[in-house]
């Protein structure tokens, strides 16, 4: 079975590639400009594992509790892990004990937690160093989708960037549903390059799916997160 799954992960991995190089060389920009994140949420260990044999290193999930018992067993060799999902403050602290990048801070109060947690973290010896962190922009505005509205983008750069705990790298953002891809991508770049302009290391942008990867890339993603094309459906129960 473990063979099966490795060839039928390979064949996925190996399609997407092909998608990102001709997305790339649509876009003209070289392929090794956007990197893939497997999805890998309700899926098991064993399959971030067989990704990793294939060459993948970073792997996003979007629940705390999941993703702290992945990683428990995937310590050696530890994956790199992008919590992808919404975090409340309260869970911060844990989030940090496994998470080497966060992509959804969305508002300064997060942002506090974060580096109150990190701070704890690197005191009792649960990390070597500053969180990775990238700010979730709101395309639309829409509070229920989380992430910050575009305009307070810079004002939330500013005041992540001036943590010791936290490291700013860059915006992720999920396309609104009813939005034209290019429509969306257009402005998170927008943005992004009103961030990159007061702060040069915040080079990522996160943007882009299985079905709107090729405008994501058009539009400047470095990143672009993808599950049910690469895995399949979905494998674990809720935890």
């Amino acid at each position: 079975m473990t063979d099966d799954r490795r060839a039928e992960l390979a064949e996925a991995l190996a399609g997407l590639r092909a998608r990102i190089d001709a997305a790339c060389a649509a876009a003209g920009r070289r392929a090794d400009e956007v990197r893939l994140l497997p999805v890998t949420k309700t899926f098991p260990a064993t399959d971030i594992a067989l990704l990793a044999e294939l060459g993948m290193t970073e792997f996003g999930e979007n629940r705390d509790q999941e993703a702290r018992a992945k990683a428990e067993e995937l310590r050696e060799p530890a994956p790199r892990l992008h919590m992808i999902g919404n975090v409340q403050r309260n869970k911060a602290r844990s989030v940090t004990r496994w998470a080497s990048v966060v992509q959804t801070v969305d508002s300064p109060r997060l942002a506090d937690a974060f580096t109150k947690a990190v701070a704890a973290a690197r005191e009792a010896g649960e990390r070597d160093g500053p969180l990775e962190v990238l700010i979730q922009a709101s395309i639309d505005g829409d509070p229920a989708r989380g992430g910050s509205p575009l305009p307070d983008l810079p004002a939330l750069a500013d005041h992540v960037a001036r943590s010791e705990q936290l490291e700013l790298r860059g915006v992720m953002t999920v396309a609104p549903r009813f939005w034209e891809p290019e429509r969306a991508f257009a402005a998170l770049a927008e943005s992004a390059a009103k961030v990159l302009l007061d702060h040069p290391n915040a080079v990522e942008i996160s943007a882009g799916m299985s079905q709107d990867l090729e405008a994501a890339i058009a539009h400047g993603s470095t990143l672009v997160r993808v599950g049910t094309s690469l895995l399949g459906g979905r494998r674990l129960a809720s935890l």
